[in-house]
């Protein structure tokens, strides 16, 4: 290992900035990327040697990353390790670990915990450090800079302690880091100034929040909205078609105003590694610090966690109409990952529909063209049989039921080809009786 400041060169009078991003997944291996990008000397470090293996190998993991990127950064001085002490020649460290809920939906901090005390044992004088993981309020101040500075560092004069929330929109096109504005808070001013200058060199548009508190609620606020949304209409869902009115004909016109309105969509439920998450960390926010209940929120997470069920519902509905049941009846799932277009089945709402039915019976499979194996259990078995045509499946099985409409399906050839079609998503164009939206 180098010494301590060997990285640190003076150039013009400034110190060169070498970043350390702790965590190479879904949000740090594209923040490392740009940085690389951007001119920047950067390690990626990850406990995974499997990760740190791969990306020196010049593979790729993460969706939005292609492995030329990760070759092109590896010519230009990037390097994976999942050996700590490379935090020692850090002029930044920048933390993308991830914050998920325990068995009991209670946030589980223990890799931000994790990642701080590391920077705490090696972390050099005047670097910033920076937590990007999605956490509740309060946690950078009282939990991330007190393990940061335990080495006796002071906080906005040794070391710079900042909030900035991770905006990642995985298979998102159009947006990405440098066109998405970067909310930046910090300890203190200095701490805010230099979070400011550092994320310059990589995003068009730095926001800064009057305090870690606001940033920190701010990421809260926008993945808790996109959830009561969502429930809202998955609530309106059930209600418009037991009133016999089509809902989806409902959501076309209502958003042609242009004002006042954001057209949010039913679906088998909501998934991913935001979504299902974040509210959970507001709601134990709010009952730990205030002792009560965050109603609204809580009722959303329960109409969100019931959308799978309701999915299995139709389809059951459905068979029943056909005269069959859903015991003994042949079923596909069409698209099992959490969102269309991105090969990531976390919290995917898949999971609790293929649990149900098979639970009643049936005889499930799945097909998608981003997934070559999947378990619907929390072990990883059994897993799923996976067809390889999904057209000549649809054909064979009683009912296809459409998760995730991904670009590579041909839906009017898949509605088509279906004895009988539950579309979760919407996106069937003609609909009849064997062909049903959610």
């Amino acid at each position: 290992m180098a010494a301590a400041w060997a990285c640190s060169v003076e150039i013009g009078g400034s110190v060169k900035s070498h970043a350390v991003v702790i965590g190479m997944g879904y949000v740090g291996l594209p923040l490392a990327m740009n940085l690389v990008e951007s001119g920047l000397s950067v390690v990626g470090y990850d406990t995974d040697a499997g990760v740190v293996e791969s990306l020196n190998a010049g593979s790729s993991h993460v969706d939005d990353v292609k492995a030329d990127a990760v070759r092109r950064a590896l010519q230009r001085g990037f390097r994976a390790s999942s050996d700590p002490s490379e935090i020692i020649d850090a002029t930044e460290v920048i933390v993308c670990v991830p914050t998920p809920l325990d068995v009991d939906g209670q946030p589980d901090l223990r890799h931000v915990e994790a990642a701080a005390r590391a920077i705490g044992q090696h972390v050099r004088p005047g670097a910033l450090c920076v937590l990007e993981s999605t956490i509740y309020p309060g946690t950078t101040e009282k939990i991330f800079a007190p393990l940061v500075s335990a080495g006796g560092l002071v906080v906005g004069s040794d070391v710079f302690v900042a909030f900035s929330p991770e905006r990642i929109d995985p298979g998102n096109p159009e947006f990405g880091i440098r066109n998405t504005p970067k909310v930046v808070a910090g300890m203190t001013q200095e701490c805010t100034r230099r979070a400011r200058s550092f994320y310059e060199q990589i995003v068009s548009t730095v926001v800064e929040a009057r305090g870690t508190r606001e940033a920190e609620m701010a990421k809260l606020l926008e993945n808790s909205f996109r959830h009561v949304n969502i429930a809202l209409v998955n609530e309106l869902l059930r209600l418009c078609n037991e009133l016999e009115i089509d809902l989806w004909d409902v959501i076309r016109c209502a958003e042609t105003k242009p004002f006042g309105f954001m057209a949010f969509r039913p679906g088998p439920g909501v998934g991913g590694h935001c979504i299902p998450v974040d509210p959970g960390y507001l709601r134990h926010h709010v009952r730990k610090e205030l002792g009560s209940p965050f109603r609204m929120l809580e009722l959303a997470e329960e109409v969100n966690a019931g959308a799978p069920r309701y999915v299995v519902e139709r389809v059951q509905r459905m068979l029943n109409d056909a005269s069959r049941p859903v015991k003994g009846s042949s079923l596909l799932l069409v698209g099992v990952t959490y969102k269309p277009d991105v090969a990531d089945c976390r919290e995917t709402p898949a999971a609790p529909i293929a649990r149900r039915l098979a639970d009643w019976g049936a005889a499930v499979r799945f097909h998608d063209p981003l997934v070559e194996s999947w378990s619907p259990c929390p072990g990883g078995e059994p897993a799923l049989q996976r067809v390889d045509d999904v057209y000549v499946a649809a054909a064979e099985a009683d009912l296809v039921v459409l998760l995730q409409p991904h670009a590579e399906y041909d839906l009017e050839r898949l509605a088509g080809s279906s004895v009988l079609l539950l579309d979760t998503s919407g996106r069937v164009q003609q609909c009849t009786a064997a062909v049903q939206r959610l």
